[in-house]
């Protein structure tokens, strides 16, 4: 049986689940997923957890507060231009908390996601952290190919 090390590419069934236990991602009862170790597809943290596992394995793993997506960075809450969001979008767009919004990444490439937190007159507050940023989180695998 081949254990996994970096770069494997992988064929597993995987699931996430939050604080409150409950699913994130759950491939379990659908099709497996296929990934490649290192490409960023998992976090850091899950795929040193996965480092050494061989075919058939089948594993849960706590990872502690912060460690599989960081922690929260204050920097991150940051507050953006009504006139600025209607220039990006929809200048007839209504946001409401909670909204996921994307933005274009800086170099026209690529993006991101940020949650609106605040409601303002004249700009909104963005929470552009991972969502699951300083949470606690539970990985279920069960490795099926390595390759």
């Amino acid at each position: 049986m081949n254990p996994i090390q970096a770069g494997s590419f992988l064929t597993l069934h995987y699931r996430l689940s939050g604080p409150d236990g409950a699913d994130i991602v759950n491939t379990f009862d659908d099709k497996p997923a296929t990934l490649s170790l290192g490409t960023g597809q998992l976090s850091p943290a899950i795929e040193a957890r996965l480092i050494g596992l061989p075919e058939g394995a089948h594993e849960t793993f706590q990872l502690n507060a912060g460690e599989a997506f960081g922690e929260r960075n204050p920097e991150l809450l940051q507050r953006v231009k009504l006139t600025l969001l209607r220039t990006l979008g929809d200048p007839d767009e209504t946001y409401n908390v909670g909204d996921v919004v994307q933005f274009p990444g800086p170099d026209g490439q690529g993006g991101y996601a940020g949650v609106v937190r605040e409601l303002g007159d004249e700009a909104l507050l963005f929470d552009f952290n991972h969502p699951l940023a300083g949470q606690p989180v539970s990985f279920e695998v069960q490795v099926i190919g390595v390759l």
